[in-house]
């Protein structure tokens, strides 16, 4: 009787019980792209813009990681211009040709005030969302519209509610 559970113990060690899968998704997906933006400032009601890019990282169908960059530096005025450096989640939704999604951001703001008075940095949280159109079953793609409205903590003169919209393409990589 031992010598009996003892070699079903062994063989049962030996035998892997487990079912390959028969299907599996599409992996981890990355993809990298550049936009124009737009942005109301809220620091004497300037309206800037500039460019930005991203980069997303998708493992899963429910949730991906964004990291953003964001330069405003075109119609600036006495050299006031903002940029900020954000990474956080992005909660897609995909439909077909069509990706809707909410993101929330946090990271750092830099803030250049007028005349050269001085520069900033401040901690930014940045929630928004938008749509990505996949450009057939190529790897490109377009960001349709992405929207942000961002508060800037301990900024000198109360919060900094700075907003806007971009849109541009990216290219995905599997």
């Amino acid at each position: 009787m031992f010598v009996t559970v003892l070699l079903f113990t062994a063989g049962a060690t030996l035998i892997k019980a487990q079912a390959i899968a028969t299907a599996t998704g599409p992996g981890p997906r990355w993809l990298v792209g550049g936009t124009y933006s737009f942005f109301a400032a809220d620091y004497g009601k300037r309206d800037l813009g500039g460019g930005s890019g991203f980069v997303d990282y998708t493992r899963s169908e429910k949730v991906s990681y964004e990291a953003e960059v964001r330069f405003l530096t075109i119609n600036e005025e006495v050299g006031t211009h903002q940029s900020t450096y954000l990474i956080g989640g992005k909660f897609p939704y995909r439909k077909r040709w069509a990706t809707a999604y909410g993101k929330v951001l946090i990271g750092d703001g830099r803030f250049h005030f007028p005349y050269d008075y001085a520069d900033g940095s401040y901690f930014v949280l940045a929630p928004g969302g938008g749509v990505d159109l996949a450009l057939g079953r190529s790897r490109y793609s377009v960001r349709l519209i992405d929207f942000e409205y961002q508060w800037w903590l301990n900024f000198p003169f109360g919060t900094l509610r700075p907003y806007g919209a971009s849109t541009g393409f990216a290219v995905h990589f599997h």
